[in-house]
């Protein structure tokens, strides 16, 4: 990370934009041949072409072995042997006891367990196999998953191990988009910085929608960046494709970064205006449909012959779009949902904490993703004003790199942005979304400015290794007594480091290499600890963080003193209370409930998940760290957020004569219904949808499930979300009639008492 000293040569960009057989436009042929000329020409004592360049692979297939070792004739021959351990050591850290956190989100897990059973609901992401409502997103990152179960059967296994090879696989994506124009050492450091970024390891071993859509947007921004290379059509197209699945994926989080990436292709592509605009229009008309083939299906498909859109009040996916998954998370006003939603009077704050430019960097966000963000922040300023002051000679080499700052850069502040200052639904994992940036504005700055040598890239560069020391520092304090050596350690050797890159010009290249490599070490080391840590403890439920627990954390929940959800933060530590969440009796948890393979929830628990405090009484533990095991949700919101242990018994009890209904159990809430159906693998209709708040069924429909013999039991327990007792609408203001339901059958049915679960059977009458 550091610049050459003033007496090394000058050399022109590198890697050049266009290598191999790639189709190079006349014009920017002739810029660079004049570059090339004018950087000879500037050359007292041009170096000899470096050896590696004379490598020719052999082709055909026998070549083919040898060109996937050695790659591209243009690299280096360490490039690619790099690039595989990259990779590999990649896959061994997000593969690495993996199924230590169960099934996961059990929410989704359940849906992925329902789609390998049945192929409509697979179509559809419902939550069970009898398709009585679907999950509250698209079901495009559900497919892969239920593949998977479909081929290898049912296990965290096959649940998980996709997700991880998305991580991988976006780590090699990231890795060949940042090499093209700024060499084979940016790329591995940008692929690095990924693999290692705590909340990036957190969902690439996790099943929520958030691993696809980050490799999504990676492989749409990768052909973005190729489509500004030589205006070809086809690579905005695919971009476009890209960002349709992404829609298919996680809805409109995926059309964040559009408008950045449509206007500088409108302003940098080497291809006329007017046909910048039309491409962008086919761009435009590929996102359509790619993403929209899906939405008329749904939308035109009759309501009563498919399962209830979950998350909408109106059981119709375009409401779900823009309303609790679009513009509601914007604005905070998200029927339907779990306590989100502004504060009147709030100061900025919401029900999920308070907004403002600061946010990411706060206690409870701060550790998941901000490590390099300031690095990446006045990495991209430096690189651009420097490229903007190109000379002729080099001037389409560098608008090139411009270009790709402007596309990495463009896609951070638009994203930083919007996750700033949204007031709806925010949970901590959402900052997956900005790893990929970070990491390639990284790699991409810290290699120019190394090549471009000079005082003031020196200067630059021992700024950047500094700051980042120092922001490093401040993140692991906020966790005292863990690992209390190595903030100080990062502290002392990156200040070194910087101190080293600032006399690199009078010391030689030896001191250089050296401060370069420790500064990328202290830079990297605090998240490589958080990784670690988060590798080596089991996550489960809805809400999961990375990393130990942090002194004044979870405000991004609720913020000091309350919001959305329960409790405040006393002594700096984040703790929890009897109040908060609708429908919360506090400490009135049902114990004995879970996921296979997790220990069972407490009442009143004070676990914490992830080295996160917990939620005592209202929401119970959110897990167990140093055990091995995690604790449900349990409490008051009774497997909102997560599910909880089934017993044997309860097993064997829903399994004898499931076949002869079309679910064997209804429950309030899917992570209710989830447990079951996971341990079962036979349908649970999840009444109410995730939040028990959506309005399917209604009692009258219940009440005719019922007469027909379609449900067997109804599980009790599970009364977070349901609006209260009066039923009048979920906690986000949904109308759901869950607790209507619950009254009738707790009057009419016997109930059965397994152990210390409740069912009531629904074909005898009390």
């Amino acid at each position: 990370m550091t610049p050459h000293p003033p007496s090394t040569p000058a050399r022109p960009p590198y890697p050049p934009p266009f290598t191999g057989q790639e189709r190079t436009p006349a014009p920017v042929a002739a810029s660079r041949a004049v570059a090339d000329g004018a950087a000879r020409a500037s050359e007292a004592d041009p170096e000899p072409a470096p050896a590696h360049r004379t490598y020719e692979p052999r082709g055909g297939l026998r070549g083919l072995p040898e060109r996937i070792v050695r790659g591209r004739p243009a690299d280096p021959r360490w490039a690619r042997p790099a690039l595989l351990t990259l990779l590999l050591v990649t896959a061994v850290l997000y593969l690495w006891s993996l199924s230590a956190s169960g099934y996961a989100n059990q929410f989704y897990s359940a849906a992925v367990q329902a789609g390998s059973e049945s192929w409509k609901a697979f179509f559809f992401g419902s939550s069970d196999a009898a398709n009585s409502i679907t999950v509250d997103k698209p079901p495009a990152a559900l497919w892969p998953m239920a593949l998977s179960v479909r081929l290898f059967g049912l296990s965290s296994w096959a649940i998980l191990v996709p997700e991880a090879l998305m991580g991988v696989a976006t780590v090699g994506v990231l890795f060949s988009a940042v090499r093209r124009r700024f060499g084979a050492g940016a790329g591995l450091l940008a692929g690095g910085a990924l693999a290692v970024t705590p909340v990036a390891a957190l969902m690439f071993r996790f099943n929520n929608p958030d691993a696809l859509l980050c490799l999504l947007v990676v492989c749409a921004i990768a052909v973005v960046l190729r489509a500004l290379e030589d205006g070809r059509t086809k690579w905005l197209v695919l971009a476009g494709v890209c960002f349709g699945l992404g829609f298919l994926t996680k809805t409109l989080q995926a059309w964040l970064i559009l408008p950045a990436l449509a206007v500088v292709y409108a302003c940098c592509a080497p291809v006329a205006l007017r046909r910048r605009l039309g491409q962008l229009l086919l761009a435009g008309l590929a996102i359509v449909v790619s993403g929209g083939w899906w939405v008329a299906i749904v939308e035109l498909w009759p309501a009563s012959s498919r399962p209830y859109i979950g998350g909408s009040q109106h059981n119709s996916f375009l409401e779900l779009t823009f309303g609790y998954n679009g513009f509601g998370r914007i604005s905070g006003n998200e029927t339907g949902s779990v306590g989100g939603g502004g504060r009147p009077g709030g100061g900025g704050g919401g029900g999920w904490g308070e907004t403002g430019i600061t946010r990411l960097f706060s206690s409870d966000m701060g550790g998941q993703i901000s490590w390099l963000l300031p690095a990446a922040l006045i990495l991209l300023v430096a690189s651009v004003c420097l490229l903007w002051r190109a000379r002729c000679a080099v001037a389409a080499e560098q608008a090139g790199q411009r270009a790709e700052f402007l596309v990495w850069g463009g896609a951070l502040l638009m994203t930083f942005t919007t996750f700033s200052f949204m007031s709806g639904i925010f949970h901590q994992y959402y900052n997956i979304a900005l790893a990929p940036y970070i990491a390639a504005l990284v790699g991409m700055g810290a290699a120019l400015l190394w090549r471009r040598g000079g005082p003031i890239a020196s200067l630059v560069l021992a700024v950047t290794v500094a700051s980042t020391a120092g922001w490093s520092y401040v993140l692991l304090n906020r966790s005292p007594d863990w690992l209390p050596w190595l903030r100080w350690t990062v502290l002392a050797l990156g200040l070194l480091a910087a101190l080293g890159l600032l006399l690199s010009a009078r010391a030689g290249r030896r001191v250089a290499l050296l401060a370069a490599g420790l500064g990328v070490a202290t830079a990297l080391a605090g998240p490589v600890a958080y990784t670690l840590d988060t590798v080596n403890t089991p996550k489960g439920g809805s809400i999961i963080t990375a990393g130990p627990s942090v002194q004044g954390g979870m405000g991004g929940m609720g913020g000091p003193g309350g919001g959305g959800f329960p409790g405040g933060r006393q002594g700096g530590t984040w703790r929890g209370n009897n109040g908060g969440m609708p429908g919360g009796a506090p400490g009135a948890g049902q114990a004995g409930q879970g996921a296979p393979g997790q220990a069972p929830s407490q009442g009143a628990g004070g676990g914490n998940q992830g080295g996160r405090p917990g939620f005592p009484g209202a929401m119970g533990g959110l897990g167990e760290r140093g055990t091995g095991r995690l604790r449900g949700m349990g409490g008051g919101m009774g497997g909102l957020l997560n599910g909880s242990k089934v017993s044997d018994k309860a097993k064997a009890l829903l399994e004898k004569d499931a076949d002869d209904y079309t679910w064997a159990a209804a429950a309030i809430g899917s992570q209710n219904a989830a447990s079951y159906q996971l341990a079962t693998e036979k349908p649970v209709m999840a009444i109410g949808g995730f939040n028990g708040s959506d309005p399917s069924p209604t009692l009258a429909q219940f009440k005719k499930y019922v007469a027909e013999g379609k449900v067997h039991y109804f599980i009790a327990g599970g009364q977070g979300g349901q609006g209260g007792r009066d039923g009048r609408g979920g906690p986000g203001g949904g109308k759901g009639g869950s607790s209507k339901i619950t009254s009738w059958v707790e009057k009419t049915f016997k109930k059965v008492t397994v152990g210390s679960a409740t069912f009531y059977d629904l074909t005898r009458k009390a």
